[in-house]
C-alpha cells in the first residue's frame, strides 16, 4: 500500500480551475488525494490540512464537483458514487479503515458473551468479526465467507455459514436459497452493515439480492445493529433495505451530521459513536 504523501502547503492565491474541463490546479490536485484516500472529508478538515481558508476550499470544493470529481454533503466532501453501483470491494477495504476499527471496536464491547448473531456482507462488518475473535460462547450465521474465515480462527465460536450464490468480487452470498436458510433461525442479534443513509431516513444499498437477504436477517432478529461511517450518512443508493426507525442500535465513528441526530432520536435509534482508543 502506497504511503500518504508528505503535508504539503500549496499558496493559497494559486488560480481556481476555470473550465471543469480542465486538469486541477495542484491545490485542487492534493485536496483529491486526500479526499480519495479518505473516502470523505469535512471542509474544516481540508482547510486546516493545507493551510487555506474555508473559503478557499469551499469554492475548489463547488469547481470539482461541478466536474464530477467529487460529490459534496453538508459540512464536507466525498468521493462521487453512483445510484445503482458501490464503490468496488477492494477499494473499500481501504477506505475508512481506522472508522471501521472504532466501530468494530465499539460493537465487539456491546456483544455479550453466549449470544446468537447474523452477520451480513461488507467490510465493516469483516472489521468487527476481527474484533470477536476472543468472544466466547458466540454462534454466528453469516452469508459472508471472509467474516466465517475470519471467526473460525475463533475456537469458542460456532459458525454456521448459509447456503446460496457466492459473489466472486467479495465472497458475499446472496439469493432465494440464502434467504430460506436464515428464516430458519431466530437470533439475539442482528448485525448489518449498509451502503447509504439518506436524509429522509432510509437505509439503502445497491444490490437487490443482497438486500433480500439483508431484509430476512431483520425479520429473523430480535435487536438490529446497523454499523456504519460517517462516508455513508447524505449518500445515494438504488434500493431501500429500511428504515431507522427499524433500528435498535447504530455504532459510527463520529457524530452524525444533520439531520440524522433528529431522526435517530425520533426513530428511538441508540447511537453508539467509537472512540479512537485500542
Amino acid at each position: 500500500m502506497a504511503t500518504r504523501r508528505p503535508r504539503r502547503k500549496v499558496p493559497p492565491d494559486t488560480p481556481p480551475l476555470l473550465d471543469a474541463a480542465m486538469t486541477p490546479n495542484p491545490r485542487q490536485a492534493l485536496l483529491l488525494e486526500e479526499v480519495r484516500a479518505r473516502g470523505s472529508v469535512s471542509v474544516d478538515a481540508l482547510a486546516a490540512r493545507y493551510g487555506v481558508t474555508l473559503q478557499t476550499v469551499r469554492r475548489d470544493v463547488k469547481l470539482l464537483s461541478d466536474a464530477g470529481l467529487l460529490a459534496r454533503f453538508h459540512g464536507g466532501v466525498r468521493v462521487p458514487s453512483s445510484t445503482t453501483e458501490n464503490i468496488a470491494y477492494r477499494q473499500r477495504q481501504h477506505l475508512q479503515r481506522e472508522a471501521k476499527r472504532r466501530i468494530a471496536r465499539a460493537v465487539a464491547a456491546a456483544v455479550p458473551a453466549g449470544c446468537s448473531l447474523v452477520i451480513n456482507i461488507g467490510t465493516t462488518t469483516e472489521a468487527i468479526a476481527h474484533e470477536l475473535l476472543h468472544h466466547k460462547g458466540l454462534r454466528v450465521i453469516t452469508n459472508n465467507l471472509n467474516v466465517a474465515a475470519i471467526l473460525s480462527d475463533n475456537p469458542e465460536c460456532e459458525v454456521i455459514v448459509a447456503g446460496g450464490i457466492v459473489r466472486s468480487r467479495d465472497r458475499g452470498i446472496v439469493g432465494e436459497a440464502t434467504i430460506d436458510f436464515i428464516r430458519q433461525f431466530k437470533v439475539d442479534i442482528g448485525l448489518i452493515g449498509i451502503s447509504a443513509i439518506e436524509g429522509d431516513g432510509s437505509l439503502r444499498d445497491f444490490d437487490y439480492r443482497e438486500v433480500k437477504v439483508a431484509r430476512a436477517i431483520i425479520e429473523q432478529s430480535r435487536e438490529i445493529w446497523l454499523a456504519a461511517d460517517h462516508s455513508k450518512f447524505n449518500r445515494p443508493a438504488m434500493v431501500e433495505l429500511a428504515r431507522l426507525d427499524e433500528i435498535d442500535m447504530l455504532f459510527t465513528d463520529a457524530a452524525p451530521p444533520p439531520p440524522f441526530p433528529e431522526l435517530l432520536a425520533a426513530a428511538g435509534v441508540n447511537c453508539v459513536t467509537g472512540t479512537s482508543q485500542p
